[in-house]
């Protein structure tokens, strides 16, 4: 379980980085969109290695007969992507980082309240209610500063 969390961990603090650098990209070329179309060609192309490095090539001949809604999880990375590209340079990364942990916090305890998409179901306890205000707080209060 740990290697989970600091897999997780790192992912996270990868969130905010990715925003800054890609808004950058997007500001030096002149198109924000230009700037996404380029991260998704890296990360296919990451994503691409890893494949061939460890085993599932073969997987994909199998996402052909998948419903077709487990494929939108690939319009919502570019819905972030193109957002946060779009906006940060605006609003400020962290302000824009503050809102998308916001409607994660919020849409990870409806899934998991209801066990959406094949979640482990994990009922909104009063206790995990006040978790996640108490932490939607301390994101706030991280950029009233």
């Amino acid at each position: 379980m740990t290697q989970y969390a600091v897999i997780m961990l790192a992912a996270g603090v990868g969130v905010p980085i990715l925003a800054a650098l890609n808004a950058a990209l997007g500001r030096l070329i002149g198109s924000p969109t230009a700037a996404a179309v380029v991260l998704f060609a890296v990360a296919l192309a990451c994503s691409a290695v890893v494949l061939v490095l460890f085993p599932g090539p073969q997987a994909l001949g199998k996402v052909a007969g998948s419903p077709k809604h487990l494929l939108l999880g690939g319009a919502l990375i570019a819905f972030y992507v193109l957002s946060i590209t779009h906006v940060a340079p605006h609003f400020g990364v962290g302000n824009a980082v503050f809102f998308v942990l916001l409607g994660q916090l919020v849409s990870t305890a409806v899934i998991d309240h209801f066990g959406l998409f094949g979640a482990q179901v994990t009922p909104l306890s009063l206790m995990r209610a006040g978790g996640i205000a108490v932490m939607a707080l301390g994101v706030a209060i991280t950029q009233l500063a």
